[in-house]
């Protein structure tokens, strides 16, 4: 019951996605051929929210995994978790994307839809009720980017009533792979904020940083990154995949966490996150992992939320720890930062708690934030985007792929009235007055 369909598009999304199935086999006890080795009947109690039981009583990861080039696919399937998946979910093309959106929207990725369609359709049958879909990507490629938007709109199209949940890496500031990131990024989120019901913004920049400065690690690779976000991923999923005290899906998320159907871009974080060898200085308490779990270092996404207010912010504990004191953290965090918490929604705070833990820890906590900070991202994308738009430069190489030149227009239009959105609703206050001083009167 409940199941969600997993899919990974273009070179990043099916190395974080790879990442994930790993470490959440793991957390269920399932060895690399998806045969259980575990130690808990608590962990097939909902296995089937990810997994689907093959006839040897191995478990098959319900995930596709998609890309315009073979060489990633082919280094996930000859990979020692690569025998899990299913043979027929790996869905290639030979030709490649080239960093170009245009190539994985319109041309290449238009040949390729309809087979990865026909996979998801297969997926979604064998469900008994599914719940919806997650989409790991890039915005800044070519494959990620514009076939990851092409599905999305596909799927929206074909299962409109199912949630949506995309965990995007999105490009930073320091860290740039490609010169036309910023059209790339631009036209995906154009077709995120119509398509999507919630995208993780991910960073790479903010992943470094949590490398160097919390993790002390000197030269972290594309691995360690990988691994942080997945660890999000796993903390995000978990009251779905176990039983707990409070349990939370992917549509209680939403309805907690979308105040408005476009301002649906979350800030994601999780704790704790210890250097090797400072594991034994340290408390692992609820109120040590609230506090580190609302420090801005350790945010995956580069801009610091002081810059602006959360909307909603959801908190998924994981671990053996009283109730009480969760909510009294959580109320405490509130109150000392109420500045930084929009006042017009009197809750901000949605909380999930889930008995068990990650494997080597005591307790965890994975943070979701709804903060209008996250315009500052869309702003830095958009005036990179402006700077070479105004030249046309690089724009042949889209409008050669049969894509209309009103479509930067549109995207640009669209970006720039989401960040206006941010901004109107980080200045709003609550009328003075109110309903509450009629009744007084």
């Amino acid at each position: 019951m409940r199941e969600i369909v997993h899919i990974q598009v273009g070179q990043c999304g099916n190395q974080v996605g790879a990442k994930f199935w790993e470490i959440i086999s793991d957390e269920h006890g399932l060895d690399p051929n998806g045969q259980y080795h575990g130690d808990s009947d608590l962990q097939l109690e909902r296995i089937n929210v990810y997994y689907h039981e093959a006839s040897g009583g191995n478990y098959v990861p319900r995930a596709i995994l998609v890309d315009l080039e073979p060489g990633i696919i082919d280094s996930v399937r000859a990979s020692c978790w690569g025998p899990m998946f299913r043979p027929d979910n790996f869905i290639f093309g030979h030709s490649g994307a080239g960093n170009n959106w245009a190539k994985g929207h319109y041309s290449e990725g238009a040949e390729l839809v309809d087979a990865v369609l026909d996979v998801v359709r297969k997926e979604a049958e064998t469900c008994d009720c599914i719940q919806g879909f997650q989409l790991t990507h890039s915005i800044g490629g070519g494959t990620g980017s514009g076939l990851g938007t092409l599905l999305i709109s596909k799927i929206r199209e074909e299962f409109p009533e199912r949630l949506l949940n995309t965990f995007s890496i999105c490009p930073s500031p320091k860290v740039s792979d490609t010169v036309v990131e910023p059209y790339n990024a631009t036209l995906s989120i154009h077709h995120l904020i119509e398509n999507s019901d919630e995208t993780f913004c991910i960073d790479n920049e903010a992943l470094y940083d949590i490398c160097f400065r919390t993790l002390k690690l000197t030269s972290p690779t594309y691995g360690d990154l990988n691994h942080l976000v997945s660890l999000t991923m796993s903390g995000v999923t978990t009251c779905l995949r176990f039983p707990g005290q409070l349990n939370a899906d992917l549509r209680k998320l939403a309805v907690n966490m979308v105040p408005f159907p476009r301002l649906h871009f979350f800030m994601p974080g999780f704790v704790p996150l210890t250097a090797r060898g400072s594991e034994q200085y340290r408390t692992m308490t609820v109120p040590e992992l609230t506090q580190q779990m609302f420090d801005a270092k350790n945010m995956m996404t580069a801009c610091d939320p002081r810059c602006g207010r959360y909307l909603t912010v959801a908190a998924v504990f994981r671990g053996r720890m009283s109730m009480r004191e969760v909510d009294e953290q959580m109320l405490n965090i509130q109150t000392k930062n109420s500045p930084y918490f929009v006042e017009w929604v009197p809750n901000n705070v949605k909380t999930a708690v889930c008995d068990i833990p990650p494997r080597g820890l005591k307790m965890s906590a994975t943070f979701i934030g709804n903060t209008t900070a996250i315009q500052i991202i869309f702003k830095r994308i958009g005036h990179r985007f402006s700077l070479m738009y105004r030249r046309k430069a690089f724009l042949h190489w889209y409008t050669e792929e049969g894509m209309d030149e009103m479509e930067f227009v549109e995207a640009e239009s669209n970006l720039d009235d989401l960040i206006t959105e941010y901004q109107q609703y980080q200045e709003a206050e609550i009328e003075e007055c109110g309903w509450e001083d009629d009744d007084e009167e």
